[in-house]
């Protein structure tokens, strides 16, 4: 039985990759990276520290986080208020002194989480020792679901936001196994799914909102959301608005609703009947 005690959200993950769905909605990929930047600035403003699994592609999200940090950093804090966890698969693909680069080139409110294939946190000094490598599939499904299993123990709440169900190297959807690890063990969950892609999907496997004509039922795993129900996304937020945060495109209202639903953690507030109390 999932242990449903709310704990104050320190650390959010937010989860998110690009959707197929944005031209169907008629958004775009720079209207989902602005709701990125938006979330990261108000959660950072807010006293929260983020954290996100990816690589580091120029653009990407994880460097589109390193600038919001870097944008709202205040002088003298050293804290780390952003962590990009890399899998193993993604960081034994890199030249030793890419790595360092990167790593060098970062203030000291960002850090690199290196996870081995077994989850466990790897020094930079271990990694630089050994010499890149061509990932095996084996290597990449196991030390992706690692490396998300690490950062799920390491955070507090999750946002989760777009992601392609194809293509993926994992033993599901990135995006699916991130939020799956959520609902499990009862860690708040805000699911963004106007912008559609998995978000979406999994909002309507949840009941959350309607099936509509870009639904995809057939990707790897989505039937295990079926167990879950709005009440497992235990995030502080009311039923009616998780179903507007489920599909509303508007950045303004989605950021809103997850820093509502957030602060209610953070003061105690709880629900009855699916009624919120502020």
């Amino acid at each position: 039985m999932v242990d449903r005690t709310i704990q104050i959200p320190r650390t959010v993950a937010i989860s998110t990759s690009d959707s197929p769905d944005v031209d169907a909605l008629g958004l775009s990929e720079g209207h989902h990276r602005e709701a990125v930047a938006d979330l990261a600035m108000y959660l950072l403003a807010s006293g929260a520290s983020l954290a996100y699994g990816g690589d580091l592609r120029n653009p990407g999200f994880a460097e589109l986080l390193f600038e919001m940090v870097m944008s709202y950093r205040q002088v003298g804090d050293t804290s780390t208020r952003v962590s990009d966890y890399l899998a193993w698969p993604v960081h034994i693909s890199m030249a030793a002194g890419d790595l360092n680069e990167h790593s060098g080139d970062l203030p000291e409110s960002v850090q690199l989480v290196l996870i081995d294939l077994d989850g466990r946190r790897m020094p930079m000094e271990a990694r630089t020792a050994l010499p890149s490598r061509v990932p095996t599939a084996r290597q990449w499904s196991e030390g992706l679901t690692s490396m998300r299993q690490t950062m799920h123990g390491e955070t507090d709440a999750r946002v989760v936001m777009g992601g392609r169900v194809e293509g993926f190297r994992g033993r599901m959807p990135g995006i699916a196994e991130e939020t799956l690890l959520s609902l499990q063990s009862g860690q708040p969950v805000y699911l963004l799914g106007g912008f559609g892609g998995c978000t979406r999907d999994i909002a309507e496997t949840i009941g959350l909102v309607d099936a509509w004509a870009g639904s995809r039922s057939a990707w790897p795993s989505r039937r295990l959301f079926e167990l879950y129900g709005p009440d497992d996304l235990n995030n502080g937020l009311s039923a009616e608005e998780n179903r507007v945060l489920a599909c509303t495109p508007h950045i303004d209202q989605a950021v809103t609703l997850v820093m509502r639903g957030l602060h209610r953690l953070r003061s105690g507030g709880h629900f009855e009947s699916g009624r919120a109390g502020d």
